[in-house]
């Protein structure tokens, strides 16, 4: 039996001077084990709400409880070492090589050696990199593509029961994109890890989500399955997202035919 990986209760973050709150009394609960997308434009409040998972932001009002406690109680150092996560930018340290990127945070918390070797071969395993051949290069010696799965093997060093992902691909070329989320899609079904996925692609939302929270203006405008929301959008907005896919879902086929 599952159980409830994060909870967001009347969640709102208002940043200063700003007119309208980024994220307005959002309530949602995510099970342990889905791999949840929030598609929305720019300014639809979808890395902010995010970002409040592991208190990089701290809401204006209302709670979110990870497992049932309330992240506001706990040391934020403690919260962020839980959870993985993983940016667009990658944000690898230059000067270290691949295996030391990959072992930052279990050398903070005094892993021994053999373990985080251990830990650093399986994780390039696991992300599609061979670590004779990876482990000892330079960020600067890989492609965007091949530094983007060392991002994702950091964040999952300590194998934390939450991932974090926000845009991760987006400045990735179409056909690499294509690759790494179909290896996001296998190593989130061999984990059965809590994957809490950022992105304005409707395409990349509706592949990867088994559920999707679809925001629009800091607001929750549907949180369903993908074949749900298609079948039965909720209101002319999601109708709209519906519409723009079709549309260019045309004009591919009519371009091949």
């Amino acid at each position: 039996m599952s159980q409830t990986a994060i909870e967001f209760q009347n969640v709102t973050k208002q940043f200063d001077n700003a007119a309208l709150p980024s994220v307005d009394q959002v309530s949602l609960t995510i099970e342990e084990g889905e791999f949840i997308t929030i598609l929305g434009s720019s300014g639809s409040g979808k890395t902010t709400l995010l970002k409040m998972v592991n208190r990089l932001y701290e809401p204006t009002g209302g709670k979110i409880f990870l497992f049932g406690e309330d992240i506001s109680t706990v040391d934020v150092v403690k919260v962020r070492r839980r959870i993985g996560y993983v940016i667009q930018q990658i944000g690898l340290f230059p000067h270290m090589t691949i295996a030391d990127n990959i072992s930052v945070v279990p050398k903070l918390l005094n892993w021994d050696k053999k373990q985080t070797d251990e830990r650093v071969d399986e994780l390039l395993n696991l992300v599609g990199l061979l670590p004779l051949e990876f482990k000892h290069r330079y960020p600067s010696q890989l492609s965007g593509g091949q530094q983007q799965r060392v991002g994702l093997a950091r964040a999952l060093a300590v194998n934390p029961k939450i991932m974090l992902l926000d845009e991760p691909f987006g400045a990735i070329d179409a056909i690499t994109r294509m690759k790494l989320q179909d290896e996001l899609l296998r190593i989130h079904g061999g984990l059965k890890r809590t994957f809490l996925f950022v992105t304005h692609d409707i395409n990349e939302a509706f592949k990867l989500g088994s559920r999707v929270i679809v925001m629009d203006e800091g607001t929750v405008r549907q949180f369903d399955t993908p074949a749900r929301i298609v079948k039965n959008p909720a209101d002319d907005f999601v109708a709209s997202l519906i519409q723009s896919a079709r549309e260019q879902e045309e004009f591919w086929r009519m371009t091949i035919d």
